[in-house]
């Protein structure tokens, strides 16, 4: 279990537009605001986690419900027959293989939005300006990506030609009070169907895309989780020097490397991630974009420079970048094990066209090296451990219980 101190509160609550509380969420940052699904008093008041919970009863019950707040008590009530058809029915599908398929489905829509002209998602399906959320739109929408997506073995075939498709869909659908009842989701989820499916096509695919990799709601969390988390997560700009001779800095990727091991140790139980494309000044971005003329995507108090530009100014595909990063860490003298295990889930994920490198640390059963030597996270500090005492303490994290 997650325990989270109570000075650390702050850092998940929710900031307002209009008040200044110091809070680090900043309500139009998170994805239900930024694209105007929900107002961000909606978000305070944990309305997304109502409309979350609308959709995966939708998706993993087989059958569409109605949008109302009793059909969610009925499910949310202990002993209830809904309740139950719901819990088990979420038991046979599977609750972290329905979190990935949502969270696909989510990012497939952003890329949709990022397509061409970068447009935010309420804007693309209502072309009279309003203010108004849209969660009842948006679940008809997401449960449509689901069913071709997932239950059709599709995936989206031209991302502009979707945007085009996408363009003003909520004067095709029926948005009246009558839209909530089953039936009428039904006719609407149909409806959207039929206008985008032919920018689908069959896939055999299907799985490594959504559940192998991350997502872009997955990167979003890693960088928040970071300004908490500080010993298990690391973020790196790049491999290139920042400036404009782009010279690759000779050390990077034995830094990441050592922040490997020293992550690895934290512990049995301990995982952590490693970011390549995000930088924590503003400065730095701020030289990104006068060298590269790459505008920085601003995540909380970080900045998601990418790694498409670093590849662009080496004359490189990014997959030969990707490439120098996975040669990097396989040729070193990493412990097999940690090695082995980084490398299987090492991932791209293009991150609204920035790039991004996901190095997943996964929890060892023993004590990690590079080249005989042993390293440990000092807060958000990469070390050598110097003293044969140091190092048995690090390892006596990894000792079997009596």
């Amino acid at each position: 279990m997650d325990i989270l101190p109570l000075e650390a509160m702050p850092s998940i609550s929710i900031d307002l537009p209009m008040s200044n509380h110091g809070y680090e969420v900043k309500a139009d940052e998170v994805f239900w605001v930024n694209q105007g699904v929900l107002k961000s008093t909606d978000l305070r008041d944990s309305l997304d986690e109502q409309y979350i919970a609308d959709i995966v009863a939708c998706i993993v019950g087989g059958q569409l419900i109605e949008r109302s707040k009793d059909a969610l008590d009925d499910i949310y009530v202990s002993g209830t027959s809904e309740s139950e058809r719901i819990l088990n029915a979420l038991e046979v599908y599977g609750a972290d293989k329905v979190s990935d398929e949502i969270k696909f489905c989510i990012s497939e829509l952003l890329k949709v939005c990022d397509a061409g002209q970068r447009i935010k998602l309420r804007t693309l399906i209502f072309t009279k300006t309003n203010t108004n959320a849209f969660p009842s739109v948006f679940a008809i929408l997401l449960i449509a990506f689901h069913e071709l997506i997932v239950g059709e073995n599709k995936k989206i075939a031209n991302y502009g030609e979707l945007q085009k498709a996408l363009n003003d869909i909520s004067s095709r659908i029926e948005t009246g009070r009558k839209a909530t009842a089953p039936e009428e989701r039904r006719k609407n989820i149909d409806a959207v169907k039929g206008l985008i499916s032919s920018d689908f096509v069959k896939t055999t695919k299907l799985s490594e895309m959504i559940y192998s990799n991350h997502t872009t709601v997955d990167i979003e969390s890693v960088i928040r989780r970071s300004e908490i988390e500080l010993a298990n997560y690391e973020l790196k700009q790049g491999l290139l020097v920042l400036d404009v001779n782009g010279v690759e800095d000779p050390q990077m990727i034995d830094k990441v490397i050592k922040t490997i091991c020293a992550i690895a140790n934290i512990g049995p139980k301990s995982s952590g991630k490693i970011l390549i494309g995000v930088t924590d000044k503003k400065a730095d971005a701020d030289r990104v974009k006068k060298i590269d003329s790459v505008e920085a995507k601003k995540i909380g108090k970080r900045f998601v420079v990418g790694v498409n530009r670093e590849a662009k100014r080496l004359g490189i595909s990014v997959e030969k970048y990707f490439t120098k990063w996975k040669e990097g860490i396989k040729k070193s003298g990493l412990s097999p094990t940690l090695r082995d295990s980084v490398l299987s889930s090492m991932d791209f994920n293009s991150f609204y066209g920035l790039g991004l490198i996901a190095i997943t640390i996964l929890p060892q059963k023993e004590l990690s090296y590079v080249d005989d030597e042993v390293y440990w996270r000092n807060g958000d500090s990469t070390e050598r451990a110097t003293t044969p005492k140091q190092i048995a303490g690090i390892a006596s994290r990894f000792a079997s219980p009596a």
